[in-house]
């Protein structure tokens, strides 16, 4: 199983950070007005937003080459949450694109939006 890459500090990303949760329920509603909810999926996803900046040619390269070998979002990762140590196995890229700008040497910067896939 592939793992998310760390940055040299042992970090997952940097702040500021972002993550959302996400519920999803279905609601139906009857002739006679009456609803029954039930949900889509059996737990919520989660989803994080990781801002990198300041890395180094070879941090920077190591998240490029991950992202290849992740072939966009058509693979599956394991993703540990930093805000609470939990480790989720099923986990893909949000997007099949990813910018990359070496400004320095100590300058590279690059964003990637991480989903956690239902089970």
């Amino acid at each position: 199983m592939n793992t998310f890459p760390t940055l040299k500090t042992g970090a997952v990303m940097q702040y500021p950070a972002q993550r959302d949760v996400a519920f999803s329920t279905t609601a139906l509603e009857f002739v006679d007005g009456s609803e029954q909810r039930f949900r889509s999926y059996q737990a919520p996803l989660h989803r994080w937003e990781i801002q990198l900046s300041l890395l180094d040619q070879a941090e920077l390269h190591q998240f490029q080459e991950f992202f290849r070998a992740m072939a966009g979002r058509a693979e599956n990762f394991a993703f540990t949450d930093p805000w609470d140590g939990t480790s989720y196995p099923n986990c893909s890229m949000g997007s099949d694109n990813m910018t990359a700008v070496l400004a320095g040497e100590w300058n590279g910067e690059t964003s990637l939006t991480v989903l956690e896939n239902g089970s």
